[in-house]
């Protein structure tokens, strides 16, 4: 077994040829995350105790949840599933959507992520993270907050937004829409919870996806855990339309 460098790769060789390779990426939840490049069977298992030695903590991967022979292979290596996201396109014309109507409620004032204060709209997406199934912990150091955020070539001011209290200052709400090649990507909808049910995150979501409507863009990627009830339920609400999903699987490290 031979450990790359630089990066997190793991290559393992019969002789002088390379058999396999994984990949792993430490999250900001502290997760640790692997992906097989090509691989022959007989290295697998191999490479992954590699990578657990190494780390000492729980290895997650995903799959499509069509891929029946993937989900049997990473069974057999010691993967159980830890949670199922669907996937979800969601049309953007506010008479389909409903939310047309959407206001933001009470003095909330709407902003452009781009005019919003760096460090506090970084707060700001820990905590709503919290509550996102799968990113519990989430903690963005502030370099790589920055470059993937606004560094990012899918960084859209028009529809990225953040809801602010004016009277504290304080950031109570975001949407965040990824301007991707093809279809955009809803990336994240929250609402702190002193500011839920009422109405914040429609008026969110209608702000930004009015933006992507008057440009042409008629649909909206989204992903959404299938335990989550809210997220459910506002995606049944905006006719939102499951197209697949993926499984989270978690291979338990050393106790």
């Amino acid at each position: 077994m031979v450990r790359a460098s630089p990066g997190l790769v793991w290559r393992a060789r019969d002789g002088s040829d390379v058999v396999g390779a994984v990949r792993a990426f430490l999250r900001p939840d502290g997760r640790w995350f692997v992906w097989f490049d090509s691989c022959r069977a007989d290295a697998e298992a191999p490479l992954l105790a590699a990578v657990a030695g190494n780390t000492g903590r729980d290895l997650y991967t995903a799959a499509d949840e069509a891929d029946d022979d993937t989900l049997a292979r990473l069974a057999g290596l010691g993967f159980t599933i830890s949670r199922r996201e669907g996937n979800y396109v969601i049309p953007t014309n506010p008479l389909t959507t409903g939310l047309h109507q959407a206001e933001a409620p009470g003095e909330i004032v709407i902003i452009s992520a781009s005019d919003a204060y760096e460090d506090q709209l970084r707060l700001l997406d820990d905590a709503l993270r919290q509550d996102v199934p799968g990113t519990s912990g989430w903690a963005w150091d502030p370099g790589d907050f920055r470059e993937e955020t606004f560094d990012s070539p899918s960084f859209d001011p028009a529809t990225y937004l953040v809801a602010v209290e004016p009277a504290s200052g304080e950031y109570v709400g975001l949407v965040r829409v990824w301007n991707n090649p093809g279809r955009p990507r809803l990336g994240l909808i929250g609402v702190t919870r002193p500011y839920r049910r009422l109405g914040l995150g429609r008026a969110l979501l209608g702000r930004a996806f009015r933006v992507l409507h008057e440009r042409g863009k008629d649909q909206v990627t989204a992903e959404a855990d299938d335990s989550n009830t809210a997220s459910m339920s506002l995606l049944a609400s905006l006719g939102a339309r499951r197209t697949g999903g993926s499984v989270e699987l978690i291979r338990r490290g050393p106790p």
